[in-house]
């Protein structure tokens, strides 16, 4: 399956969601957002499609798969020191790259969320 097809399948399992509307609330933070005309149009096409849905709620799905699908296409940078081994016993090696970053400034940022319950 090519990247294309992933996204779409994505995308195909986020607008079953949607016909779904049963939700399990999760915690939620107010951000102002200034969309191009054109994809705010779009978006209100989506809630218009599905009634029990909100702008904003539309907007929380988006975003959540769009940096989901960021996250899972950052690059993998071999390091030096080895931190596992596969199930052959190949050696796997710490990521250099930019995913441990972000999964630590995520967490830092959570944790700031977190204690201030916007």
């Amino acid at each position: 399956m090519g990247r294309h097809d992933e996204v779409n399948m994505k995308m195909r399992k986020l607008l079953e969601r949607w016909q779904s509307v049963s939700r399990s609330p999760e915690p939620r933070v107010t951000l102002e957002l200034a969309l191009r005309q054109h994809d705010a149009a779009r978006v209100y096409a989506l809630a218009e499609m599905h009634p029990g849905l909100g702008v904003e709620e539309i907007l929380g799905d988006i975003i959540h798969a769009a940096l989901d699908e960021l996250q899972e296409a950052l690059p993998y940078v071999n390091g030096s020191t080895q931190v596992a081994e596969d199930e052959l016993g190949n050696p796997i090696y710490e990521d250099v790259g930019p995913t441990p970053t972000f999964l630590a400034l995520t967490q830092k940022h959570l944790d700031t969320l977190e204690s201030v319950k916007i």
